[in-house]
């Protein structure tokens, strides 16, 4: 049924620009699948090993412009040619995320934050004034694609295969020992060490894991807007939204960031137009947090499925007190 289910579901996503070509309507798609691949990338990490990153937009950013300065400088004309160097980009992020890692992660907790926070800042400020590599404040520009009406459909696709990519590493790394070494971490970090984990080596694998793929996401996004600022692309917002999806829809579960993404993201770009002016929409999302910390504080999916098996130890309770027939006509 998983199965039957996950094939429904992917599906459904490749057919959606055919069934539904408006171009607004693909946009959505583009953003919402975007940030599926996000959320399921900083999962890695953070619901994975538990150490919350708030700076994963610097490593978004990053690889955005790494992608933007292969094509400017390899003069890459254009086309699909540049989805072909978007692992560049990836690659380009993991290693600088080596030296990063390596230092951020020798700290916890809330330092572990800070840390993440003033990379992120960091790398907003070297791109506002690196203005001989990157353009500064007047930005970056991409090669414009002229694929006319049709543009918004082949980077709909590509977030599409990426964020099949981060659901599937995802996926791997939760069902491998090496899965296993970082929940062990999540739990105890201090007790995973004793029994053998390599700590270090775990957390900086995930950490390179993570942001490799975020840097490829950035890839694609800084392609798809063809102009890229340091305010935008480096947006501490975009690493907030990573965060909240996972935990709307339940870190540290396959099945939690994405759901976040699909509930989280098309609010978020339908509420600022019908309520952009009055800043309502601010209102809103406060409100639906708040009722999920409430009354779902370990996220939709993990809560859900502890009412669900709720329910089935209640049904089976009642099946297993109800008296059979014959014991029935015997009384």
């Amino acid at each position: 049924m998983r199965l039957s289910g996950l094939a429904l579901l992917l599906g459904v996503a490749v057919a959606f620009p055919i069934g539904l070509p408006g171009p607004a309507t693909v946009n959505v798609g583009v953003f919402t699948l975007m940030y599926v691949g996000l959320a399921t990338a900083w999962n890695i990490v953070g619901g994975y090993t538990g150490y919350i990153s708030l700076g994963h937009a610097g490593f978004f950013g990053f690889g955005a412009y790494a992608l933007g300065l292969i094509v400017t400088r390899a003069h890459v004309p254009a086309g699909v040619d540049v989805f072909l160097l978007v692992p560049l980009a990836g690659v380009a992020t993991a290693l600088f995320a080596i030296p990063v890692g390596w230092i951020a992660l020798r700290t916890r907790e809330a330092t572990f934050v800070i840390v993440t926070i003033a990379v992120m800042f960091m790398l907003q400020i070297l791109a506002t004034n690196l203005r001989g590599l990157t353009g500064g404040s007047q930005g970056l520009a991409f090669p414009v694609p002229g694929w006319g009406a049709a543009f918004d459909v082949p980077f709909y696709y590509a977030m599409l295969a990426l964020a099949a990519t981060s659901l599937t590493v995802s996926w791997s790394i939760r069902r491998s020992r090496f899965g296993l070494g970082l929940l062990a971490i999540r739990d105890d970090e201090d007790r995973a060490r004793s029994l053998g984990v390599r700590t270090e080596v775990s957390k900086l694998a995930a950490f390179v894991v993570s942001v490799a793929l975020v840097g490829m996401i950035g890839g694609v996004y800084g392609y798809y807007v063809t102009y890229i600022y340091p305010q935008f692309v480096i947006d501490p917002l975009i690493g907030i939204a990573m965060v909240l999806m996972a935990f709307l829809g339940g870190m540290g579960t396959l099945a939690g960031p994405v759901v976040g993404a699909l509930i989280l993201e098309p609010a978020q770009l339908y509420f600022p137009y019908g309520l952009g002016q009055s800043r309502l929409y601010l209102v809103v999302y406060a409100a639906v947090f708040l009722i999920v910390i409430l009354l779902l504080p370990r996220g939709v999916v993990p809560t859900l499925g502890d009412w669900l098996e709720q329910w089935r130890s209640h049904r089976l309770a009642e099946a297993q007190d109800r008296p059979r027939g014959d014991e029935a006509v015997v009384g």
